[in-house]
């Protein structure tokens, strides 16, 4: 059995952040039933383009919705109806935990909270994921992924020095956030079962995204350290930890132990540098980065990148700049075991990533998002 089997979830979601972190919990067996509103057509992710599988008529052709809702449920029923809250909560005599990713005003408005809730089910653990949290000023604003990553400094320290700011390729405070919130959902659910005593859980995607500045926010809050947007992408003090160019396209190295340093001099064939007072320790080559580009760019471009990952493989840490295609071809070792496929009820055969946590359970009855039921 997979380990969250016999742990049910009702979930008011929609969109990515709150749908990511449920599908994280369906996929470690959690029976997660999503709870759809028939008035607005269910979770709007059904509809979110540009990418369709069959015809696109469908609820569930949705590519996007497809990688948030693997291996869920789904019930239409409506709060506000008399009938469809009477539904709701008798499903939640039964269910471990109610989850949503709503605004941060609306749970208590449409009585998802604990408070509201207990009353049906003492057990029940209430994970709340809003943009900004539930009891401040700014409960009642709309939060999304990219606004904070502006406004929590994301934007700032990604990008080239001389181009605007920039966010990062991914949503990841989405996704982070939607993390979070399963694990406080799970970890509530271990303590309710073992005292009879539920909780609301709270995150937010304003708190995740600042918690994600980990070290870059100790630096600035404690040595009031500004971290500038460095070229190439470069780590703020390792080096060589960059960018550099070999001969048909870029390379990322990541010398970020001493002892890489000197391996790599050794395998470009550049055992001149290893004692180079220019290069000598971290210091001196942090303080000489632009001398240190000059030469590995003049080296690195001898070869291609294949023939250098060749070289580098198992020895210096490296790895090939790749373009989504690249990283989920089929020669490619990152993706050959976390690509899935999945075929619908029609025979179409979806294609979909795995989850990254291995727990020896089969993966072979994973099943695709469900359609909006009644």
């Amino acid at each position: 059995m997979k380990p969250l089997s016999g742990v049910k979830i009702l979930s008011i979601e929609q969109y990515g952040a709150g749908p990511f972190g449920t599908q994280s919990l369906a996929d470690l067996g959690a029976e997660v039933i999503k709870i759809e509103d028939p008035a607005m057509g269910g979770d709007y992710a059904r509809a979110v383009g540009p990418h369709f599988f069959c015809s696109g008529d469908s609820s569930t052709d949705s590519l996007f919705f497809q990688a948030f809702n693997r291996n869920k449920k789904s019930l239409s029923l409506s709060l506000n109806d008399p009938a469809g809250r009477a539904a709701f909560e008798e499903l939640v005599r039964t269910a471990d935990a109610v989850a949503n990713n709503l605004r941060g005003d609306v749970p208590e408005k449409i009585s998802i909270d604990y408070s509201s809730l207990s009353t049906v089910n003492p057990k029940i653990v209430c994970a709340h994921l809003s943009g900004f949290g539930r009891d401040n000023e700014r409960a009642h604003w709309p939060g999304y992924d990219y606004l904070l990553q502006a406004e929590c400094g994301y934007f700032d320290l990604t990008g080239e020095p001389d181009g605007p700011p920039a966010r990062m390729g991914l949503s990841l405070v989405d996704y982070m956030a939607g993390l979070h919130m399963a694990l406080g959902l799970v970890s509530a659910v271990m303590k309710a079962r073992e005292t009879g005593q539920g909780r609301d859980v709270d995150v937010s995607l304003a708190d995740t995204a600042l918690y994600n500045l980990s070290y870059v926010g100790a630096w600035q809050l404690n040595a009031g350290a500004e971290q500038a947007r460095l070229p190439r992408s470069a780590h703020p003090f390792l080096t060589p930890c960059a960018l550099y160019k070999a001969q048909d396209g870029w390379i990322y190295l990541m010398c970020n132990k001493d002892k890489f340093w000197a391996v790599l001099c050794e395998e470009i064939g550049r055992q001149d540098l290893i004692d180079d007072p220019r290069f000598v320790d971290f210091d001196a080559r942090f303080r000489n980065r632009p001398a240190l580009q000059i030469e590995l760019d003049r080296t690195l471009s001898e070869k291609t990148v294949h023939e250098w990952m060749d070289k580098f493989g198992g020895k210096v840490p490296a790895a090939p700049v790749n373009s989504v295609a690249q990283a989920l071809a089929p020669d490619s070792f990152i993706a050959k075991d976390m690509i899935q496929s999945i075929e619908s009820e029609n025979g179409a055969t979806v294609k979909l990533l795995r989850s990254p946590i291995q727990t020896g359970d089969d993966l072979s009855d994973d099943h695709l998002a469900p359609k909006l039921k009644s």
